[in-house]
């Protein structure tokens, strides 16, 4: 089931081109398996505002939502309409600069594994990872106070023992109400994916407070425009540009294999990327009359975007955002109790860095315990390290987060990747690399 909500994620743009087809399901996929969207919706981006009300009335397309006050939007196509078509006749206009499917995402483990088994209480607190990490010296020296860390996910268990005391208020993308809590059952691929995750938060940053955004359903599944709206949000909740209240570190333990230019534009926003920030012609200055990405970016730092590398067990490029690359960002693959890469983890160039992911106990909606296995449980141990770092240097950048982690990290046997170490990462943070 995929989920339509409202009406916008992850620096750099994304610049690999969509080699799509259309398939007599109506629904518009991509080549070589690469994940389906939503049909009848196209996502563009305008020179101006003032450009949208033209088109609108040429291809008769209905305005779903738009992206803040951005030339951003989420547009329905009429019923006797060719998605395929539509976007390449856009693409010939002079004043849009983007236009693009509106492509599904999911949770790694809902794509290619099942749901998680019973755990224990023990378990979570006794587990092999924490060692791994070497978390008990890590914290001696920071526990992630003052860090704020959104999770957009299937949502949390509000009520969890592990998490009490640890939550920001939320938002649910998929209901589109204040209520970010789990829905459904553990027969539903997705269910309990989003509180597991920030129980491993929890796990590694026990002071960072943690912000619960739900963008996928409890199948596991959810649509860019949903996951970009959310990103947003995780960086300025309040809707005040001017207030530092968003997340330092936004956890992405999901993906699409279907690269999404939209999302890179929506990147450069939540991340402020130095170049973009003080380009006029770029991404968030494309409307001249809102100024309000300046306003937030010189009120905070950016955020540290840490997104799951997938489980296919290959080294090609399989999951974005993950295989972006982007300015402060980290693509996170998983390890095992041995120190070598899990059997199903994603590899190659293009991922940064591994964690523990296999055999990870973690919390579960109803008060419960589980154990679950995926770059989906490997990641939240990378984000709660990046509070750990941020939170004894505030003023680090994006881009310098990403790379202590990778500078700090530690072999895996028979692997080019590197393990995260915690401990190491928080050994003299450069304060070189803390100013613009």
């Amino acid at each position: 089931m995929m989920f339509t909500a409202r009406t916008s994620l992850v620096p750099g743009a994304f610049r690999a081109l969509l080699a799509a087809v259309l398939f007599a399901t109506g629904i518009y996929a991509h080549a070589r398996g690469e994940d389906p969207a939503l049909p009848g919706e196209v996502l563009v981006k305008l020179r101006t505002t003032a450009a949208l009300d033209p088109l609108l009335g040429k291809y008769q397309l209905g305005i779903i939502d738009q992206f803040g006050k951005r030339p951003i939007y989420r547009l329905k196509l009429p019923a006797e309409a060719n998605l395929k078509d539509t976007i390449a006749a856009l693409l010939a206009e002079t004043d849009v600069l983007l236009a693009e499917p509106n492509v599904v995402y999911s949770s790694p483990e809902a794509r290619v594994s099942g749901v998680w088994a019973i755990g224990t209480p023990a378990a979570y607190t006794a587990q092999w990872a924490p060692d791994a990490l070497g978390l008990s010296a890590a914290h001696l020296l920071s526990t992630g106070a003052g860090m704020r860390v959104a999770v957009l996910d299937t949502g949390v268990d509000l009520q969890h023992e592990a998490l009490a005391g640890r939550l920001l208020p939320g938002f649910d993308f998929v209901d589109y109400d204040d209520n970010p809590s789990e829905e459904g059952s553990q027969a539903d691929a997705g269910f309990g994916h989003g509180t597991h995750v920030a129980g491993i938060v929890a796990m590694v940053a026990p002071d960072a407070k943690i912000m619960p955004l739900r963008v996928l359903d409890a199948s596991g599944r959810g649509n860019t425009w949903v996951l970009a709206e959310a990103l947003l949000y995780a960086v300025d909740p309040d809707g005040d540009p001017a207030t530092n209240d968003g997340a330092q570190i936004i956890n992405l333990s999901l993906g699409t294999t279907s690269p999404t230019h939209i999302l890179g534009t929506v990147a450069k926003l939540v991340t402020c990327e130095i170049a973009d920030v003080n380009d006029d012609q770029d991404d968030e200055h494309s409307d001249p009359g809102y100024d309000g990405d300046k306003d937030r970016c010189g009120s905070s730092s950016g955020v540290v975007i840490v997104a799951a590398a997938g489980n296919d067990a290959t080294d090609t490029v399989r999951q974005y955002p993950a295989a972006e690359g982007a300015y402060g960002s980290l693509a996170v693959g998983a390890s095992n109790a041995y120190s070598r890469r899990a059997s199903f983890s994603n590899f190659g160039r293009w991922v940064n860095i591994a964690a523990p992911g296999e055999g990870i106990t973690s919390a579960v909606p109803g008060g419960g315990y589980g154990t679950w296995s995926g770059t989906s449980m490997a990641t939240p141990f990378v984000a709660g390290t990046a509070a750990l770092v941020r939170a004894l240097n505030p003023a680090m950048l994006p881009d310098a987060v990403a790379k202590r982690l990778v500078s700090s990290s530690s072999a895996l046997g028979g692997s080019k990747l590197r393990q995260i170490d915690a401990a190491a990462a928080l050994q003299n943070p450069p304060l070189a690399l803390t100013c613009r």
